[in-house]
């Protein structure tokens, strides 16, 4: 089962999504999803553990 989520949003629409199994690929996912798509106007990416209760681990731009 693969833990780490990560989604990338722009305004409500769900643009991509992607699951990893471990940590440092799902960080290393989420920084390359923030350099290459994160300066588009309204765009969120956020890394979620699935296997806790789903919650938040970073988000960027920031809550």
């Amino acid at each position: 089962m693969d833990r780490y989520r990560l989604t990338l949003t722009i305004g409500t629409r769900t643009i991509m999504r992607g699951w990893w199994p471990d940590l440092p690929t799902a960080e290393r996912k989420y920084l390359r999803w923030i350099g290459e798509r994160g300066s588009v106007n309204g765009a969120r990416v956020t890394l979620a553990d699935e296997t806790a209760d789903g919650s938040t681990l970073k988000s960027r731009p920031p809550d």
